[in-house]
């Protein structure tokens, strides 16, 4: 290491430790949680609803964009207000559950702040699944309402029988008999209602692609989504604040920053664009810019036109952006920041952001639907001094690698990376035993084989779990597996990774067909379509004729396979 890093890592402990000791900006203290001592944020507000109302201050800024529409915070205060008031309406109570499903349309903020200011769970609706899908969060997390765009409603539809007592909220769609149409929550007025919120009350309900088939609904808390907006915040400030004091330049003034703009570039669905996205510039008063689909070029003219500050995505959204012909074309001279999470962000990546950004430096963050958010937060000189790390993990997570035996292992070791703190979900909705599989005394199994370093600076090595990560989405390969095992022609398969430069990884299957069985790839797929989401559906198929290699317990050998088989060979 360089002297020069090694002086930015003591200037980082330094202010690490002024930031979070008594009196601090972001005192850590130890608290009772969920009946274990966590690390908490002494002076966290006590759930997302006071979030929301500290942005009454910012009343005449723009708000939520989406291309010619603009709402600025206090008209939008003023719809969440409705919205709440016609839930309550409805009979959602504290403790109930509106589930969302569309689009980044601004609707879906809006629903979201007025549902969890209620007390009531948002269930984020997974846009891409399909009607299977659908129909299982929906038996799962039984919402007593549903917010839905016009292609999440057609979807619907078929199913609206075994769901007589869900109101369907009706977004961006023709009217019809049997729902409600969006302008009449708008419409409905009053003042936001008061309610009484515990920190561990749930606040949402973010679903995981599941390892056994079936998607798990994590809890993700007011307490854990509050604790996860202050470990952003303090990411940025502890390291900008150490990079000045090493540089020997005075630390940057907040007042002096620009208003904040950003573009949800992912679905809203997820923790990346809702949890850090949305959360971070609501909570500075910022532009939340919202788009059809993500598409380069227009997100280069969203920040020339709207002077955006920093744009966050999974990292082939950075490549893309850096590679469009219009790049240079574009005034990007407001962008401070180019970020990437949901995979991981490579090191030759971090390296074009930071030469060819015009100003804008990398950052990374590494987290989890299953912590509220990031674990880990790195950027710009230290991301630039480490670009194969995923940096330190923030004041409020325990973090440790341990072996098979749950034993802790020493610094440098590789092992399964488990973490403790504040933003760990309360657990799987419904689901105790893969809750109990999945956090021992609080400390979440990430699942994600890992090192840490002398400056606590985690590295992500491999993967415990059978998943792809395809483009920020966890595709669990038993999922994927499952479907294809529902077709009568398949008698073995095994489902894997495959390396690729856009995405990181696409979904690949292994298949041995049934004894005098025929069928072709393209039919596999379209078999596919009504089980699981187009995302999950294998883009890369081998048809083995030999049975698939096992180990001595009899499971497929996912990494042989995955060594074995060329990419060309494949259908």
């Amino acid at each position: 290491m360089s002297n020069e890093t090694s002086e930015l890592f003591r200037e980082l402990k330094t202010v690490w430790a002024e930031f979070t000791g008594p009196g601090g900006p972001f005192e850590v203290v130890t608290e009772d949680v969920l009946g274990a001592p966590t690390l908490c944020y002494k002076d966290a507000p006590g759930s997302v609803r006071d979030i929301w109302l500290s942005t009454l201050q910012y009343a005449d800024r723009d708000y939520l964009i989406y291309n010619d529409e603009r709402l600025t915070y206090g008209e939008t205060h003023q719809r969440v207000a409705s919205i709440a008031c016609w839930l309550q309406a409805q009979g959602v109570e504290p403790g109930d559950r509106v589930a969302i499903a569309m689009r980044n349309y601004p609707e879906w903020m809006q629903c979201y702040w007025a549902t969890l200011s209620i007390g009531a769970a948002a269930v984020g609706m997974n846009a891409w699944w399909v009607g299977e899908e659908v129909h299982y969060a929906l038996k799962d997390a039984a919402p007593k309402v549903i917010v839905c765009d016009s292609e999440r409603l057609e979807r619907l539809q078929p199913m609206r029988s075994d769901f007589p007592n869900l109101t369907v909220v009706a977004v961006r769609s023709d009217p019809t008999p049997d729902t409600v149409p969006f302008s009449d929550l708008v419409a409905f007025g009053g003042d936001l209602p008061q309610v009484d919120i515990h920190p561990d009350d749930d606040a949402c309900i973010f679903y995981t692609s599941g390892t056994t088939g079936r998607p798990k609904g994590a809890q993700l808390t007011h307490r854990g989504c509050v604790t996860n907006l202050m470990n952003l915040l303090f990411g940025g400030m502890a390291q900008a604040h150490a990079i000045a004091r090493a540089k020997g330049e005075a630390p940057p003034n907040p007042e002096d920053a620009p208003i904040p703009g950003v573009i949800a570039t992912t679905p809203l669905f997820h923790v990346t664009a809702n949890n850090c996205g949305a959360y971070v510039v609501t909570f500075a008063g910022g532009k939340l810019v919202h788009t059809y689909r993500w598409d380069a070029g227009e997100a280069l003219e969203l920040i020339e036109r709207e002077r955006l500050t920093s744009i966050s995505g999974v990292p082939v959204m950075a490549r893309e952006l850096l590679a469009h012909p219009d790049f240079d074309k574009r005034d990007t001279s407001s962008l401070t920041g180019i970020s990437g999470g949901g995979a991981q962000f490579q090191p030759d990546l971090v390296d074009k952001v930071d030469k060819q950004g015009k100003g804008a430096r990398p950052s990374t963050g590494f987290g989890m639907t299953e912590t509220c958010g990031i674990i880990t937060s790195f950027a710009s000189d230290f991301f630039v001094s480490k670009p194969n790390s995923a940096g330190p993990a923030m004041p409020t997570f325990e973090a440790k690698c341990v072996d098979e035996q749950g034993n802790t292992l020493a610094v440098g070791e590789h092992g399964e990376l488990w973490v403790r703190g504040a933003s760990v979900i309360k657990g799987y909705l419904n689901r105790e035993e893969a809750t109990a599989e999945s956090i021992t005394d609080r400390w979440l199994h990430t699942g994600d084989v890992a090192r840490i370093d002398d400056d606590g600076c985690i590295y992500i090595v491999d993967r415990v779990k059978d998943m792809v990560l395809r483009g920020g989405d966890n595709v669990y390969c038993a999922e994927v597996e499952n479907a294809l095992y529902r077709h009568s022609a398949v008698s073995e398969c095994s489902v894997f990774g495959v390396p690729d430069d856009r995405l990181g990884e696409e979904v690949g299957a292994a298949i041995v067909l049934a004894e005098g069985a025929s069928v072709n790839v393209d039919e596999l797929r379209e078999h596919c379509t009504s089980i699981i989401a187009k995302h999950k559906i294998p883009r890369y198929l081998w048809i083995q004729s030999e049975s698939l290699p096992r180990n001595a317990s009899g499971k497929f050998l996912r990494r042989e396979l995955k060594d074995q088989l060329a990419v060309a060979d494949a259908q």
